[in-house]
C-alpha cells in the first residue's frame, strides 16, 4: 500500500481512514472524524444529497402475544404477584418499544392463569 492512500474506499458518509460514520457537514471548513481526527474539506460534500426514510408500523399491525391455556409459559421468572390470581412468580421478557434513549418495556405473564401485563420503565 502506498503512503498517503486510504485504507477504505467508500462514500463520503464514512471516514476513509478508520471507516467510522462521519458527522454531517456544518459551518466549519472541514468535517473531522470523531475517532481518528481525519479531516475532509467541507467543499467535497457540495451537491451531495442525503435521503432518509422512517417506516412506522401501523397501529394494530403487530400481533399481541397470545398464550393458549394448554401452552407452558417459558422464560426467566421474577418474584412478582399476579394481580389476577395472586400466584407468586411471573415470567417476563423485555422489548425496546420506544426510542433508544428511553427504557425498555417489560412484559409479565403469570405461569398459572396466563394473565399478561406490561410495565414501561
Amino acid at each position: 500500500m502506498e503512503l498517503g492512500t486510504s485504507c477504505f474506499q467508500s462514500d463520503l458518509d464514512f471516514c476513509p481512514e478508520c471507516g467510522t460514520i462521519l458527522p454531517l457537514p456544518g459551518i466549519q471548513d472541514k468535517v473531522t472524524c470523531v475517532r481518528c481526527s481525519f479531516s475532509i474539506d467541507v467543499r467535497d460534500f457540495e451537491g451531495k444529497v442525503v435521503q432518509s426514510c422512517v417506516e412506522f408500523n401501523r397501529l394494530g399491525s403487530v400481533p399481541l402475544m397470545i398464550v393458549d391455556d394448554g401452552q407452558e409459559v417459558k422464560g426467566p421468572t421474577i418474584d412478582r404477584k399476579c394481580p389476577q390470581c395472586g400466584h407468586e412468580g411471573m415470567v417476563y421478557h423485555t422489548r425496546q418499544m420506544r426510542s433508544a434513549d428511553e427504557g425498555q418495556t417489560v412484559f409479565y405473564t403469570c405461569g398459572r392463569c396466563k394473565f399478561q401485563e406490561k410495565e414501561d420503565s
